[in-house]
């Protein structure tokens, strides 16, 4: 993990507090070639190159998750677990049909020790040397639980299809997932180096896998524009939604949707890009976007209102311990209060420097003259990330006015996280 050199200042207590994000969304990161070119962004250069890279596969455990109880009926998740090295056992198996699973580093601290991915910000599917807007879902059946590759709502006319399924259920909820002949693990590259991202692997089209011929909305799935995937005529749209169409940061919606660190909302297919951000909301984006490992679970509160056991507790300690931010004089964090604009420029700005492993930011283009930040806490923070790639803009990139006071937007935190992952690749920052 980086080491961060960071100061907290003054701003830090006022800004830095802040940790906002938008209302979660579970979404793939995008795989294949140039990102920026399915998404129609105007970067000075070429978006990251996401590959993948062979893996270990006796390092690895796919299991079934129990999660939630509706109706009286369980719902499961699937979690895969990487045995990242020996110091303790992360996982262990007992019996067969069927095969339990023990889930053992939910015992202890496994970070460095274990990974785990439980939803889909940590694993997705490939086919054919790309990336599909497919999601693994589990279904029971006859006693078993099938893992499907089930089509998101962009694919018109596509079928799920198996990727694997299990020996029975176990009494405990945890029962090993056994892909099908074909399938394998590989871990997401960005540039060529590895991620912690875990992909479902098939180097068959599929087209190839299940004798569909579907007609796919043009845009996606080979990032080139529309092109077919290796012959197959499943092709993956952009990212989009109703409620986006003639969003000032549309564009940028669309490309924060396939980097991974935000999505929408799967009930009802939307964005919500004029709703508010949360602190943890907030939280969540940065280290989601940093690509940060953090812990799946804590052992204690990271603050007085933040219970170890909240979605967001584990990222909020994460961001915590690298700086990014930190909590009120009291000991409280206010995961939920919602976030300024001001708020979450200083947010932004720890994950720029984090990210750079810097703390001082070069402009690289002219930077706004703002006429309401004047006076204001934050006025050299924002007029810092101003000059930096433009990740500070007027209200809906129209006027000079910032509005540091009012509440931040969805589109806008979408739009600022994707202008500082692009950052280091358009411009010179000092290291």
């Amino acid at each position: 993990m980086k080491s961060l050199r960071l100061t907290i200042a003054a701003i830090a207590t006022a800004a830095i507090a802040i940790s906002t994000p938008v209302a979660m969304a579970q979404t793939s990161v995008q795989t294949g070639t140039k990102v920026a070119q399915a998404t129609g962004v105007q970067n000075k250069q070429d978006a990251p190159v996401i590959g993948a890279q062979e893996v270990d596969q006796s390092r690895f455990i796919l299991s079934t998750n129990p999660t939630s109880r509706i109706g009286g009926v369980q719902k499961y998740g699937l979690m895969i677990i990487e045995q990242k090295s020996d110091d303790r056992l992360c996982y262990s198996t007992t019996g067969s049909a069927p095969t339990q699973v023990e889930p053992l580093l939910r015992e202890f601290d496994f970070s460095g020790i274990c990974g785990r991915a439980t939803d889909t910000n940590g694993y997705a599917i490939r086919v054919a040397g790309e990336q599909v807007r497919y999601d693994p879902v589990l279904k029971e059946e006859d006693g078993v639980l099938v893992l499907y590759a089930q089509p998101s709502a962009f694919l018109r006319g596509a079928e799920k299809f198996v990727i694997g399924q299990t020996d029975g259920i176990a009494a405990n909820g945890y029962t090993q997932v056994f892909l099908k002949p074909g399938w394998r693990l590989t871990q997401r590259t960005v540039d060529g180096a590895p991620r912690g991202a875990v992909y479902l692997t098939n180097d068959l089209t599929i087209a190839e896998i299940t004798g569909q011929d579907v007609a796919i909305e043009p845009g996606g799935g080979d990032q080139s524009g529309g092109d077919p995937i290796d012959g197959d005529d499943v092709v993956v749209a952009p990212p989009s939604f109703p409620d986006v169409q003639g969003d000032t940061y549309a564009n940028e919606i669309n490309r924060a949707v396939q980097l991974g660190f935000i999505s929408g909302f799967a009930e009802d297919n939307t964005f919500r890009p004029q709703a508010s951000l949360t602190r943890e909301q907030l939280v969540s984006i940065v280290v989601e976007g940093l690509e940060v490992a953090s812990a799946a679970s804590v052992s204690t509160n990271p603050f007085s209102d933040v219970p170890a056991d909240r979605w967001s507790a584990a990222k909020i300690k994460t961001a915590q311990d690298l700086g990014i931010v930190s909590g009120y004089g009291n000991g409280t964090f206010r995961p939920t209060q919602e976030v300024t604009r001001a708020e979450l420029i200083a947010i932004m700005r720890r994950a720029a420097e984090y990210k750079n492993s810097t703390t001082t930011l070069v402009a690289n283009q002219p930077g706004s003259t703002f006429n309401d930040t004047e006076g204001h806490w934050a006025k050299d923070v924002i007029s810092d990330l101003s000059g930096f790639c433009g990740v500070a803009t007027p209200l809906n990139e129209v006027g000079s006015s910032f509005y540091p006071d009012q509440a931040a937007k969805r589109n806008y935190a979408a739009a600022a996280m994707v202008r500082l992952l692009d950052c280091s690749q358009t411009t010179t920052v000092n290291q």
